[in-house]
């Protein structure tokens, strides 16, 4: 090994280097040191050696192109002035006290630094005109000369502890050791000459960085506790709660409304989203609209822009509000199918993507599906960068989800909506790998639907534990929703709505409706089930299952899995329609008839038309001839190739013969059911109906709201009510009518239609058109004549009659459930029974909607913001508002405390016995923030208000004479569990081959071809779809990276286009980056190393 060269490994690091030339070297005199950077935390381990030198002199680099380019964006020059560098010094001193390791005898050592700096044990300089990147160490004896030794050390290796090698950990160096007198006295000279050109760091600037700090300090408890309200509210405390100002004169001001403003403006500061999931009929729409505004004017008039996306019946319900709110010059309005407008930007209507600051997004839970088209365009409008920043930092634009079922299903649809406005796996939420979080749950959760099929009964206690984890850990910091019990439960808010005569119906449990089949039809109904299920095949819509091999390969992938899917479909539609109507089931099943006929038909004229994007019945139906359809199926063909014309020799064999084998049974069960002119369930419902529905005690207004998911079940009740005498006081509703029946519908049925409202219709019939967006509640009875698939609908149906403004006392919800025997196939009333009951459970509800066995839950996802009953988190809000009103310089000095600011509390006198011998602790990164109560072994997470109300302290309290022994050990294990909490939240799907290969293979092939290509801008583009990648924020680009991937293993995609590809998906979602930019853009691979700050902590005596 080399004499003169040495690393920092194999016991040769500079601090034993110096060690060993202090203590070796005869009448050794001075330290002379140059540094680019110094730790007052490196200094205490060299201390004890450097007391040996009478003369310790060390000159320390700024950034001083730093302070010059500062300088010259206020359009200043800087010359190396003095006060200036100085400002630096004790800038930098400050950042180093405040990231040092939290332990006492680091501490210590940095205290003694300041004293020996005070007591002009040491000098130090800094250099106020060069940025230095030298590192000289200097040992000289008493009287230097060529004769008498002395020692210059040179490298890499700055005065830190990493510098220095103390420790494991440390950086690796290169450094070497000259003893030559002329190498010395060169270096000597060197030094000289820059510590005549520096800048003398002073007593006073000593005292003023201390003073800066929490070093050597203990703080009143009182100044602690507002400390900790500034830091956790922020910007919040400046919130002025009237700032929305005055709404439109047919508005009514609700306290309650007010609060869900505030609580849901704050979320989207802090988290850039949140749902809005009000039960039906509380004013989501205003609440959204107020938020907006509140927005709109924190961000600027100027140019905040807008964007509303809702379903196209909402259309004129948003643009009338927000033109009374006098908001509509900021905003633009889109349907959620027309979203690609705005990408593609061809239309002048919209605004680009990039130009939006604020997404309202109305019946959120349709971009639940993260494979569906819409989901992804809305996810890359609302995530791509903002182009302008306004007065609300940063460059993410802010969302706002609004539906009173943002659960329709399972938990993955609040998994992806979320991901609307974070990030899967570098959320702002505590929890900051959402990906991770959820899968587990979304495992247990299929676990219990499979153990339902089996016993037919679910286990609602572990769906229950699911949804109350998601509920907790997940909804609640971005939730605002209310109930109707919630309103009513606080006395403020019940005076509100009573002085504005505004009420709330009770409502009444689910009543079931059971009706009995009789001798005819029971063994017809067991045998109709035997035929859908045993018997019939579906073969009509299996054809390209039976393709020849080779012909099947061409057009179709998975032809097998595809076919039996879609039959399976075909089959659950028609026990549907069984379970909706007799009739209904009739129709659907002389269609299912008539297409199998035709298919059969094809073959024998030598034409099959297989074309998934055409209804080729309809178009039979229509009447148009065989050469029209030829030609719409060739044209189709060339947008999409499984759009085919083929012939009976492209099939196996087998497959005509199965196909008119199922023709023989459809024939057979048609036949069976022509003879059938009975309907007991229309019987029960005519006899509910005369002797109960229409009862003035059970319905004053004698209005009725019939619900079907068949249109056909519609039209078939219209006739039937048409031949009961009702035919002029009834409506039947369905898409094609809806939009011009509009009127009509909301004069009968709307209770808050201002004008004239007309009365000529009594009941409504209507398909799940008017589940949504529509006031019915001048009536308060309704019927779900059959349950749909999608259960949230029923929440949904209900919400249309128990609204603000009811004006019946009571709401009465009846339900027809199905049959046992269709049930056991479809397993209709357990689906409705799991998903409503995952929804009780997540976000809580009023009331049962389809079964008696619901068990609803007391969910608080919301803040009550008034003095009887408040929430507590709105009290200490208020409190520290109040504070900074009426002590704003004693505010504004409690804010500049330094981080890390402490105090320690006698715990007789604070009144906290529980806390004796404990530290409680705040700490937060750009990601997160957690308190912590720390005991001898013990670790507790607390909530904010758990913690407040151990931080809250009298103003004349005062703090313990000293931290306890056991302080900084304590708020070291906070500091470990914080950081051990978010590496496994984070690493598990970041890196784990078990949490997302999909993600994991995209990484890789992305790492490999940035590898092998030379081409600068392909290599960034690269480094940010990495980047995008690892944090999970735009959910579909992994399936886009490896659809490229895959394509290139098949060698059906060469490396140039591949390329081309990731370049182009580089500019879409990474917003013009692979453009030439001053951004730097992440280096591979990206970590998450979210350090934490120490905010905040207090000990508490023994």
């Amino acid at each position: 090994m080399s004499a003169k060269f040495f690393t920092n490994r194999e016991e040769k690091s500079l601090f034993k280097k110096f060690k060993g030339a202090i203590d070796h070297m005869a009448d050794i005199y001075a330290f002379h040191a140059v540094v680019g950077y110094f730790r007052a935390s490196g200094y205490f381990p060299i201390r004890e050696h450097l007391h040996k030198v009478p003369e310790v002199k060390i000159l320390v680099g700024i950034d001083v192109d730093q302070i010059s380019a500062e300088a010259k964006r206020r359009g200043l020059l800087f010359f190396g002035d003095p006060d200036r560098t100085r400002e630096e010094f004790i800038k930098l001193m400050r950042q180093d006290i405040r990231e040092a390791e939290y332990a006492k005898e680091v501490e210590d050592g940095i205290l003694q630094f300041m004293e020996d700096v005070i007591d002009k044990k040491i000098h130090i300089k800094i250099h106020k005109t060069k940025k230095l990147h030298a590192k000289i160490y200097v040992f000289l004896p008493k009287k230097f000369n060529e004769y008498s030794g002395g020692e210059v050390i040179t490298g890499s290796s700055n005065l830190t502890d990493a510098g220095l090698g103390i420790k494991n950990e440390g950086n690796y160096e290169f450094n070497v050791a000259l003893r030559d007198y002329e190498e010395v006295a060169f270096a000597e000279m060197e030094f000289q000459r820059l510590w005549s050109e520096g800048e003398e760091v002073l007593p006073i600037d000593i005292n003023r960085t201390k003073e800066g700090s929490h070093i050597g300090q203990l703080y009143k408890p009182f100044e602690i506790y507002i400390k900790l309200l500034i830091e956790y509210f922020g910007k919040n405390i400046e919130y002025d709660p009237d700032s929305v100002g005055d709404l439109p004169k047919n508005f009514k001001k609700l306290t309650y409304q007010i609060d869900a403003v505030n609580q849901g403006y704050s979320m989207l500061l802090e988290h850039n989203g949140f749902m809005l999931a009000d039960v039906v009929g509380l004013g989501k729409t205003i609440i959204a609209t107020l938020v907006a505004k509140r927005f709109l004017i924190a961000n600027g008039t100027i140019n905040t822009k807008i964007l509303i996306v809702y379903p196209p019946h909402l259309e004129q319900n948003w643009k009338s509000t927000f033109s009374q709110f006098g908001l509509d010059k900021h905003v633009r309005y889109i349907s959620n199918g027309s979203l690609h407008k705005i990408i593609e930007h061809k239309n002048d209507d919209y605004w680009p993507k990039e130009d939006y600051d604020l997404i309202l997004v109305d019946e959120a839970h349709k971009f639940r599906n993260h494979k569906a088209q819409m989901f992804q365009q809305l996810q890359l409008i609302c995530k791509t960068p903002r182009s302008v920043e306004g007065n609300v930092l940063g460059l993410r634009k802010k969302v706002i989800l609004i539906s009173a079922t943002p659960l329709n299903n399972r938990p993955e649809d609040i998994y992806y909506q979320l991901q609307l406005f974070t990030d899967a796996r570098k959320s702002t939420l505590p929890v900051t790998n959402l990906q991770s979080f959820f899968a587990p749950l979304i495992r247990k959760y299929k676990e219990v639907l499979s153990a339902a099929k089996v016993t037919g009964k679910p286990d609602i206690n572990e769906l229950r534990k699911i949804y109350g984890i998601i509920r907790e850990k997940v909804l609640q910091p971005i939730t605002v929703r209310r109930t109707r019990k919630d309103v009513e439960s606080y006395g403020d808010y019940k005076k509100d709505l009573d002085e504005q005569g505004i009420r709330f119906p009770a409502i009444n449990p689910p009543i079931s409706i059971e009706y009995e089949l009789g001798p005819e039809l029971g063994p017809l109904f067991v045998s109709t089930i035997d035929y859908l299920v045993d018997k019939i095949a579906y073969y009509r819509y299996r054809a390209i299952e039976y393709l020849l091999p080779e012909i099947q390969k061409k057009y179709y992938t998975q032809a097998e899995t595809a076919s039996k899917t879609l039959a399976f479909i075909m089959m659950t539609q028609l026990v549907k329609r069984l379970e909706s109507s007799f009739d209904a089931f009739k129709i659907s099943l002389d269609r299912f008839h008539l297409s199998t006929v035709r298919m059969i038909e094809m073959f024998d004229k030598g034409k099959i038309y297989v074309a998934p994007d055409a209804q080729i019945n309809d178009l039979m139906n229509k009447g148009w001839d065989e050469e029209r359809i030829d030609e719409y199926i060739l044209e189709l063909s060339i947008e999409n190739p499984k759009n085919q014309i083929f012939v009976p020799e492209d099939f196996d064999d087998k497959f005509l013969v199965l196909l008119k084998e199922d023709f023989v049974n459809i024939d057979a069960i048609c036949k069976e059911w022509k003879k059938i002119h009975i309907d007991p369930k229309l019987g029960v419902f005519k006899k509910l109906l005369t002797q109960e529905l229409l009862r003035k005690d059970y319905n004053p207004s004698g209005k009725l709201v019939i619900f079907t998911e068949s249109k056909d079940t519609a039209k078939y009740l219209f006739k039937e009510f048409s031949q009961w005498g009702y035919e002029q006081q009834t409506l039947m509703i369905s898409a094609e009518n809806r939009k011009s029946m509009q009127s009509r519908i909301l004069s009968n049925f709307d209770a808050n239609l201002p004008g004239k409202q007309t009365d000529d219709i009594k009941y409504l019939i209507t398909t799940e058109v008017l589940a949504e967006g529509i006031n019915l509640h001048r009536a308060n009875i309704l019927v779900n004549y059959d349950t749909p698939w999608n259960a949230t609908r029923l929440m949904q149906r209900i919400g249309r009659v128990n609204r603000i403004g009811s004006t019946a006392d009571v709401i009465y919800n009846y339900s027809f459930y199905p049959s046992r025997e269709s049930d056991a196939l479809i397993s209709l009333y357990n689906n409705a029974y799991i998903k409503l009951q995952g929804f009780h459970s997540a976000y809580g509800e009023d009331a049962q909607v389809y079964t008696r066995e619901e068990v609803l839950e007391q969910v608080t996802l919301h803040i009550k913001g008034l003095p009887e009953e408040e929430d507590k988190r709105l009290k200490y809000l208020e409190f520290i508002r109040d504070f900074r009103n009426k002590n704003e310089k004693e505010f504004k000095r409690i804010a500049r405390l330094p981080l890390r600011a402490r105090t320690a509390r006698d715990t007789q006198q604070a009144d906290r016995k529980h806390m004796k011998g404990q530290t409680l602790v705040f700490l937060k990164s750009d990601y997160k923030m957690d308190f912590f109560k720390v005991g001898d072994k013990k670790i507790e997470p607390l909530s904010f208000v758990e913690a407040a109300e151990i931080f809250e302290a009298k103003p004349n309290e005062l703090a313990a004479d000293e931290l306890a022994s056991y302080h900084h050990t304590q708020v070291q294990m906070a500091v470990k569990k914080f950081e051990e909490d978010l590496l496994t939240q984070s690493s598990d799907a970041l890196s784990g081959p078990q949490a997302d290969a999909k993600t994991n293979q995209a990484k890789k092939f992305i790492r490999e071809e940035k590898a092998n290509s030379t081409d600068e801008k392909f290599r960034k583009a690269c480094e940010l779809l990495y980047a995008l990648l690892e944090t999970g924020t735009y959910t579909n680009l992994a399936t886009e990276i490896n659809q490229v991937r895959l394509k290139c293993d098949k060698n059906q995609l060469s490396p140039a286009k591949a390329h081309n590809l990731m370049m182009t998906y580089a500019v879409k979602y990474g917003h013009n980056a692979h453009e030439d930019s001053d951004n730097e853009q992440p280096e591979l691979p990206l970590t998450i190393t979210d350090k934490p700050a120490i905010i905040i902590s207090e000990t508490f005596t023994l």
